[in-house]
């Protein structure tokens, strides 16, 4: 394509070669041709402006009518002079000074006119070259301003890039902080059914053992804990939930902007780069009239500017939370396995009551069997006694009764007799007294028969609540999620 203000070199704009200087010869034109030529059209209908003149000078022929239309009945070889009226005979109409002032004034139009060419092409030529200086300088100036415009697209979008870069590391950050959230969460459910349990389980204890003991108060501590770390955890899910959402709306924002930017310096860049010589280059007609613009740079810059800090303003309330959230977790790991070190101590202290209770139990049962033992033995010996002091006894009043039976003056209150009734007397206050103690003996050894059911019995209490404590509750807290386990790191 050719610069604007450059001459066309199209073939119509040549000159028309200059007629000839010899006249044809009058019988070599015929009338009929002659009257119906036509003249050349022009090639193209868009052809430039250009003086009528040019074109009347150019399309001038000189032309002679043949002398047979004025003498019809001559053949055109035999031409009739023509004869002046005048009575010298002369075929001139002007006189030579005539001749000489018309070409000196023929001359001076033509100098008058060359004159007037030169100055036109000066003028044409100072023209041309402002319209090409002035075209120069005006594409220059808009490749100037496209190459600024272009280097703000690609500095806001260097900008976008990196803030995308560090929202999408920041988002990503978040996303594995929401998921350790979500583990911790879901460990603490165990601790909470292992508390729950063995509260149940301790409520199978029987007798003076169902009592509302250290563990008792340290496992409710527990399940109170536990639920307050299970409500702040749910909070700060929700709110790391709600954050995500926000780092999305950001990154979206910037991504699409990211693209606009994108396209942006594409097409400048391709209009940057173009030139007069380049391919695809059409005219489009009143496209300058047509204003599709919806910003200015001022307002360009603030929407770019605006994204990027409401990104930078949504990492900094990420970071801000995944370090909150980084506490809170390290804050309810410690909390609770403080608790759960407290619960176990207070299960391991209560157990070792327990077992002490259980062993002080079978010595105490040990020795009131041995007593009971003792108290039979005795027993028996008592009975024997009396068994025995009651043979006696039968030989003494059998002594008596048999004397009775002496004669006359021989039932004398002699020695014998006074014996044998102080004997029996004393084998009476003897036999009662061993019957007393026999029923002593008896009720001792009821006494102690019941303090041993008391014991045995409270011997199965004690082993009972040994099971449970021991066996059951420590059996499960011993599944207890470590510390790494309730941070949410495996």
């Amino acid at each position: 394509m050719e610069l604007y203000g450059y001459p066309l070199k199209a073939k119509f704009n040549q000159p028309r070669p200059p007629p000839p200087k010899v006249l044809p010869a009058a019988s070599t034109m015929a009338g009929s041709c002659y009257k119906t030529r036509v003249p050349a059209q022009p090639e193209s209908a868009s052809m430039p402006w250009m003086p009528d003149s040019y074109y009347k000078a150019a399309a001038l022929n000189p032309t002679l009518s043949p002398l047979t239309e004025s003498f019809p009945g001559l053949p055109p070889t035999k031409m009739v002079p023509f004869v002046s009226e005048r009575p010298n005979g002369a075929f001139s109409r002007h006189t030579l000074d005539d001749w000489h002032r018309s070409n000196m004034t023929n001359y001076k139009e033509s100098e008058t006119t060359r004159h007037n060419a030169e100055r036109l092409r000066a003028d044409l030529n100072r023209a041309i070259k402002d319209v090409y200086q002035q075209g120069k300088r005006s594409q220059g100036e808009s490749t100037q301003n496209l190459g600024e415009r272009v280097n703000d697209i690609a500095y806001w979008k260097s900008e976008l890039c990196i803030e995308l870069d560090a929202m999408i590391r920041e988002t990503n950050s978040l996303a594995d902080m929401q998921k350790r959230l979500e583990r911790a969460l879901a460990d603490t459910e165990g601790p909470f059914q292992v508390a729950h349990k063995c509260l149940l389980n301790r409520e199978k204890r029987m007798g003076i053992d169902l009592v509302s003991d250290d563990v008792e108060k340290q496992l409710l501590e527990e399940i109170k804990i536990i639920r307050s770390c299970r409500e702040r955890l749910q909070q700060c899910l929700d709110t790391v939930n709600a954050q995500l959402m926000c780092n999305k709306e950001a990154r979206q924002e910037l991504e699409k902007d990211l693209a606009d930017k994108q396209l942006g310096h594409h097409i400048d860049s391709k209009c940057y780069q173009m030139k007069n010589t380049s391919r695809g280059l059409h005219f489009f007609k009143g496209v300058e009239r047509i204003d599709a613009t919806v910003s200015v740079p001022e307002t360009w810059a603030r929407f770019t500017d605006n994204n990027i800090f409401r990104s930078q303003s949504a990492r900094a309330a990420s970071a801000k939370l995944r370090a909150s959230t980084e506490s809170l977790l390290m804050g309810t790991a410690n909390e609770m396995w403080r608790q759960f070190s407290k619960v176990n101590d207070a299960f391991t202290s209560r157990i070792t009551e327990i077992a002490n209770a259980k062993s002080k139990i079978q010595t105490h049962l040990a020795k009131t069997r041995q007593e009971i033992f003792q108290i039979e033995t005795k027993i028996q010996v008592i009975q024997k006694t009396i068994r025995d002091k009651e043979a006696q006894l039968k030989v003494a009043q059998t002594r008596l009764d048999e004397r009775t039976r002496r004669p006359n003056v021989e039932l004398c209150r002699d020695a014998a007799q006074l014996r044998l009734v102080q004997e029996v007397n004393e084998i009476n206050e003897t036999l009662r007294n061993l019957h007393q103690c026999l029923r002593a003996s008896e009720d001792m050894l009821q006494m102690l028969v019941r303090s041993k059911g008391v014991l045995e019995h409270d011997l199965v209490v004690k082993n009972n609540s040994l099971f449970i404590d021991q066996e059951r509750c420590m059996g499960m807290r011993k599944s207890y999620p470590s510390t790494v386990q309730i941070l949410g790191y495996v």
